[in-house]
């Protein structure tokens, strides 16, 4: 009977030992998000689009995190030549870990050239984006986000965007 039950006995509290996790969760000690988009485009008069907007977030509870966006994009064609910058906070609360609300206040910069007239520009635009979306989990703590936000400072004779609306996709690490 000493033979059996001292191997069960090994076997038992080497299966109960491999259950309990040593040291800590990484995802509970880093509350450092990073992140962001890119987008790429071609049109016709050999118009190109390049954009990025990186993000670096701090979840200050497991729901809400706050941060910092930014974005740069580059846009040339035969008649016009356009770089912008834009810099801003942001804050996403999450709920149910597959959807997320959220606000952005941009200040763009822009520096536009008329290729065809020699005309040439320097703006600035604020932009407060208000808006929502869906999260999908592509591995450990990093998700695809799939969103539509509106700028509610907007003018549509005003402003240098052609919409207010717009839609989102970028990637999240560390939630």
């Amino acid at each position: 009977m000493k033979k059996l039950i001292i191997p069960l006995f090994i076997i038992i509290s080497g299966s109960v030992f491999s259950q309990v996790s040593v040291g800590t969760d990484s995802q509970d000690n880093n509350k450092w998000t990073f992140g962001g988009g890119i987008g790429l485009g071609f049109g016709s008069n050999s118009a190109f689009y390049l954009q990025a907007s990186p993000r670096v977030g701090y979840r200050l509870t497991d729901d809400l995190e706050a941060g910092v966006i930014g974005s740069v994009s580059w846009q040339t064609s035969n008649s016009y030549k356009s770089t912008m910058f834009g810099v801003g906070p942001f804050a996403n609360y999450y709920f149910a870990r597959s959807f997320y609300v959220g606000a952005n206040l941009q200040q763009y910069f822009i520096n536009y050239k008329d290729k065809l007239y020699d005309y040439k520009s320097n703006e600035q635009e604020t932009a407060l984006y208000l808006g929502g979306g869906y999260m999908q989990r592509i591995g450990g703590n990093s998700f695809m986000q799939l969103g539509l936000m509106y700028n509610v400072l907007w003018k549509e004779n005003s402003s240098i965007f052609s919409s207010g609306l717009v839609p989102n996709i970028g990637f999240v690490v560390g939630l």
